[in-house]
């Protein structure tokens, strides 16, 4: 804790006060602020570190209030400090009795304007008046601040508060019947608080609700709406550390968010290695999917998928990369393949998210179970197979060639003759049935040509990639040129660093006439780098010619398609001849060791007999 006063001149002197001063057994630190100038620097340093500010004014001098406005909650601000502040008035018995206002008169236009002020008071040094409780009011800011809990404008609980109290509800409600019964509202009680609650409490704990909010009760006990009801009661009524004793037992931090101890870390891998979902995970969202689709058909609309989140701090699919990566139906909706698709591109990308939802939104289980690290792609290549249910393809070219198109067409989205230019990158993530029946999760992540650069300046920018795809305008040679570049580009930095990858080329607006000399200049390239002819599509006529398909039997076969520039191809025969060196070498040596030998054996035998 440390206490920034206005208009001090002393230098910062550090008083501590013992763990038992107050009931919380938590030790205070108080730093005195100094004023002079010169020691401006060091009064911020102590502000940036402080848990909580006092900030003092005279109550006998309204005039040192203004300061407050006018320069140290502005300063606080400047400084960037977001702790809570108290506002005390101090020398309360030199006050003109004349001249009573009440506190709230007083500091109401400074608390509208600075929402940082958790709380007011007034004390008095010489008469020993509420000094201890100027302390307790600072520590108790810290440990339970009102800020992320309640609004104070509209004397509401805050949406975060909400969804959190609404998923300890439902975990609190064992016979998911929609309301707490006394037996469950006991068991409540002494999880959170280490005390049972006697039957004439209970009676009239739902008596208070009854009364102010009819529909808190039922016939079954008290509703999430007497639940919410009662958690703004305490609030408003000054005990906070109520509803922080229950958020804490339930895991939550002061953010709201569950603590980062209850999320487990994902198991360590290598750069060449992913994370997807188990089979328990998977099945568990299935059943979740059915739960919230409330209409009963087959996808999730806007207000379903926030409903199932409701229980999260947010919903993760409406944040990027993942708002808009998936296909949806024209009322928005998700299919239940659109659905898995985003969890799956979310433990691609963050596996702690992953886990951290699925613990929202109600798994039951050991939520470490959820994810499992799949195998190197290096061995993968060795095996000639891999065994990925999910796989991240680069898609790479030039601009206007037809990237964002190809991920619209990926996505189920109608063609636009309207050129949006991309700078960012983008995901779309999408199920491709294989024959067999066999279901895939492809995610296509698109480079804009400016990244490509800042992209491949990573050691392992390729590691994360199971194939690559470099889209060039058919009907446009200097696109063709570009994309060649690329290729050559990737196709080096994957000899250079280890992490080669196939690589497929698309021809797209196919429907346009092509360049001429089009499939002499792609034959030549495509036989030099060993790699398949363009594969040629019209996301304007919806003619894909099966890419999706071609893209994961490509990424399943990973030693197939691995583009070799001519720099890598002349590595290779320079190791090749190196190897073939070291072997006439390794052979002349163990002739001659041979004939040493011998020669050893001979002059014994000659020795002998002489």
């Amino acid at each position: 804790m440390a206490k920034a006063a206005a208009g001090t001149d002393n230098p910062a002197t550090p008083t501590a006060l013992p763990e038992d001063f107050y009931p919380e057994r938590v030790p205070i630190t108080i730093i005195d602020t100094s004023s002079r100038p010169e020691d401006n620097s060091k009064v911020a340093e102590e502000l940036k570190r402080a848990d909580a500010i006092v900030l003092t004014y005279a109550c006998d001098q309204p005039q040192t209030l203004d300061r407050l406005s006018t320069f140290w909650l502005p300063k606080l601000r400047q400084l960037e400090v977001k702790v809570p502040v108290i506002v005390v008035g101090c020398r309360l018995d030199l006050r003109d009795e004349n001249q009573q206002v009440s506190l709230e008169q007083v500091m109401s236009p400074i608390m509208q304007q600075f929402r940082e002020i958790e709380t007011c008071i007034e004390c008095s040094a010489f008469k020993h008046i509420q000094i201890p409780e100027v302390f307790y009011y600072a520590q108790k800011a810290v440990l339970h601040p009102t800020g992320p809990l309640f609004d104070q404008e509209t004397q509401t609980l805050k949406d975060q508060c909400v969804r959190a109290l609404k998923r300890i509800f439902i975990l609190c409600d064992h016979d998911r019947d929609g309301a707490l019964s006394d037996a469950e509202l006991n068991d409540f009680q002494v999880k959170c608080f280490n005390a049972p609650l006697q039957p004439s409490e209970i009676v009239g704990v739902k008596r208070v609700v009854q009364e102010k909010l009819p529909e808190g009760v039922n016939e079954r006990g008290l509703t999430l709406t007497g639940f919410l009801f009662l958690h703004a009661l305490f609030i408003e009524k000054g005990r906070l550390e109520t509803t922080w004793t229950v958020l804490r037992k339930f895991g939550y931090n002061n953010d709201i968010r569950l603590a980062d101890e209850l999320i487990p870390s994902p198991t360590k891998r290598t750069p060449d290695q992913s994370v997807e979902m188990t089979n328990e995970a998977i099945d568990f969202l299935r059943v979740t999917f059915d739960v919230f689709d409330s209409d009963g058909d087959g996808a999730l609309r806007p207000r379903e998928l926030e409903e199932l989140f409701s229980t999260a701090p947010v919903s993760p699919f409406s944040e990027l990369p993942y708002t808009d990566a998936a296909e949806r139906n024209a009322f928005g909706g998700l299919s239940l393949d659109g659905f898995l698709s985003q969890w799956a591109l979310m433990t691609l990308l963050n596996p702690a998210s992953t886990m951290e939802n699925l613990i929202y939104i109600g798994y039951p289980g050991d939520v470490s179970s959820t994810i499992r690290v799949t195998r190197k792609r290096r061995l993968d290549r060795k095996k000639q197979q891999s065994e990925r249910n999910v796989f991240q393809c680069f898609v790479f070219g030039p601009k206007k060639a037809g990237k964002s198109a190809l991920l619209d067409s990926f996505l189920g989205r109608p063609f636009s003759d309207n050129y949006n230019p991309n700078t960012e990158e983008r995901y779309a993530v999408n199920v491709v049935d294989q024959p067999g029946g066999i279901k895939k999760t492809l995610v296509l992540r698109e480079i804009p040509e400016d990244g490509v650069s800042k992209l491949l300046s990573s050691k392992e920018a390729l590691a994360a990639c199971d194939i690559a795809v470099f889209v060039h305008d058919s009907s446009d040679e200097l696109s063709w040129k570009r994309a060649t570049q690329l290729l050559v580009e990737v196709a080096s930095h994957g000899e250079d660093t280890g992490f080669e990858v196939p690589c497929l080329i698309v021809a797209a607006k196919d429907d346009m006439d092509s360049f001429p000399s089009a499939i002499q200049h792609s034959t030549r390239v495509s036989q030099d780098m060993g790699t398949e002819a363009p594969i040629p599509i019209s996301t304007k006529l919806g003619d894909l010619n099966n890419l999706f398909r071609k893209i994961v039997s490509a990424a399943e076969h990973p030693h197939l398609s691995i583009p070799e520039t001519e720099a890598g191809r002349s590595r290779k025969q320079y190791h090749r001849l190196i190897n073939r060196s070291l072997m006439v070498v390794s052979v002349g040596a163990a002739v001659a060791i041979v004939g040493l030998a011998a020669y050893r054996v001979y002059a014994a035998r000659k020795n002998a007999s002489g």
